[in-house]
């Protein structure tokens, strides 16, 4: 039996552009993505950060750029930062992000899932094995850390729109190294 897969309510806002927004998942839609990772089997299957989470790599099928850009000498003025919350229900906390950069298209995408019983623990049942909640575009077939404020929301619980898996220090000093020399990007200023 194959496992079925769906877009969370979360993922479906997060990961599909506004009009004009090229930073999030571009060429597809929720519907066409779906379907996609439903009928394709993943190139590799990694193990995400909790029993309930895996990452499934596929080769991007889609214009989708990279996530992550590395810092340079050359492109460090062009950093933003403000509080900003994910949802509504969320607090605030300081986000990093280029404007003005053109990063090259992905080669992979990362999709991350999460099991059923872990999307009705966190308020988002589904009809499926495994409920998407977000994706990473990626250069290489492999996972880019979570940022550190995503592991200590995650570790601050379901009621602060975490997962409720305790923070994992050498994971957090990785993610730490990794994000301290890359930023994501943005197409234009938060508003």
């Amino acid at each position: 039996m194959t496992d079925t897969i769906t877009l969370s309510r979360f993922a479906r806002k997060r990961l599909f552009p506004k009009a004009g927004r090229t930073d999030k998942l571009q060429g597809t839609d929720p519907a066409a993505f779906e379907s996609h990772i439903n009928s394709h089997a993943p190139i590799k299957r990694l193990a995400g950060y909790a029993p309930f989470c895996e990452l499934w790599v596929y080769e991007n099928w889609t214009p989708t750029r990279v996530m992550a850009v590395p810092i340079t000498d050359d492109n460090r003025h062009l950093l933003r930062s403000a509080y900003e919350a994910r949802t509504a229900k969320e607090l605030p906390v300081l986000t990093r992000w280029f404007e003005g950069v053109d990063p090259p298209r992905a080669n992979y995408l990362i999709v991350i899932l999460y099991n059923a019983e872990q999307m009705a623990k966190e308020g988002d049942p589904i009809d499926a094995d495994w409920g998407v909640v977000g994706c990473l575009p990626t250069a290489e077939p492999e996972e880019i850390p979570m940022a550190p404020i995503t592991m200590l929301r995650n570790a601050l619980g379901v009621e602060e729109g975490g997962s409720g898996v305790p923070l994992d220090r050498e994971a957090y000093a990785a993610s730490v190294a990794f994000w301290d020399a890359h930023a994501n990007w943005r197409e234009y200023a938060a508003s």
